[in-house]
């Protein structure tokens, strides 16, 4: 269709649920279990006896990331545990494709409409039963599809939840950075001003005084560069 184009990755999938034998299984309507993460951290028994199915099935997911940014946490997850794989990741991992599974035909579609910058960001405080470290995530769409995803573990550890919403927000600064000149580059367009949406109210209040002591100086630089609006306070 004229002005417009679809992403999908359906085939792939299909691939993957013939290669695993579960073409017949049973759709699921969620990524991942809600009690995994606290799994994730304990002593998990037992082994997988073989590991490189699991790592031929999270290296599969991993490719199809590619166009389904809702499951790039899960499949972040599930990466960690590449060397000592337990027997409820792989049910992890084959729950993941069973959800694929029920949105083989999930994508991505892009128009030539509302050509607009938008960041939507979020923060786990202490998301980790590891080392306590938080997660940042943040989505950009250009109209009304994604183009850039990212879901990182922070390198440091947050002792409130204000201080692990902040870091997403830089991070996402960076993100935009690179993203609006690469857009410059390529199609010689200056884009209007990237609003970024969060949720966070601390984080919202820290925003609009950026000359606070405790503010990172990387947040402050990303707030002075761009008109950053948050949702609810537009």
């Amino acid at each position: 269709m004229l002005g417009k184009i679809f992403l999908s990755q359906g085939k792939d999938i299909v691939k993957l649920l013939e290669r695993c034998g579960m073409m017949d299984c049973k759709s699921v309507s969620t990524l991942m279990e809600l009690n995994f993460k606290k799994l994730c951290g304990s002593a998990v028994r037992p082994e997988l006896t073989n590991p490189s199915e699991y790592r031929q099935l999270v290296g599969a997911l991993m490719f199809l990331v590619n166009s389904r940014p809702e499951i790039c946490f899960v499949v972040n997850t599930l990466n960690q545990f590449m060397v000592e794989t337990h027997h409820i990741h792989w049910i992890a991992a084959k729950n993941l494709a069973r959800y694929l599974h029920g949105t083989i035909n999930y994508g991505l579609r892009y128009t030539t409409e509302d050509l607009r910058l938008h960041g939507y960001i979020d923060a786990d405080w202490a998301g980790s039963v590891v080392d306590c470290k938080s997660t940042s995530g943040c989505c950009f769409s250009l109209g009304f599809a994604s183009i850039s995803w990212v879901s990182r573990r922070q390198k440091s550890i947050s002792l409130s939840t204000v201080k692990a919403e902040y870091i997403a927000p830089s991070m996402a600064c960076c993100k935009v950075v690179w993203l609006r000149k690469l857009f410059s580059e390529l199609f010689e367009h200056v884009l209007d001003t990237t609003v970024i949406y969060c949720d966070n109210q601390s984080g919202i209040r820290l925003s609009e005084y950026p000359c606070s002591t405790t503010a990172p100086s990387t947040l402050i630089l990303g707030t002075i560069s761009f008109g950053i609006w948050y949702s609810g306070e537009q």
